[in-house]
């Protein structure tokens, strides 16, 4: 069911948000609507990426560990340079 609601907001700002509800082929009401409707919706949990990749378990690497070598030695095991 929809309601009225009365809103009072400077003329000019009602006059681009207009220009802006009919470029994009919608209402002010509608544009409102859509605000209201996503600013109370329960926020969801992101979990971002590097919080993510943090709370992995780290390896247990050597610190002499060569990384370039093994690359070449797993490509040649591989590929039977």
């Amino acid at each position: 069911m929809k309601a009225r609601v009365n809103l009072t907001i400077e003329e000019d700002l009602l006059v681009e948000a207009k220009k802006h509800a009919a470029k994009i082929g919608t209402s002010v009401s509608e544009l409102v609507e859509s605000y209201f409707k996503k600013i109370t919706e329960p926020k969801k949990q992101h979990v971002k990426l590097f919080e993510m990749v943090n709370r992995l378990e780290k390896p247990n690497i050597p610190e002499d560990f060569d990384f370039k070598k093994e690359y070449y030695r797993d490509r040649t095991d591989k590929y039977d340079f």
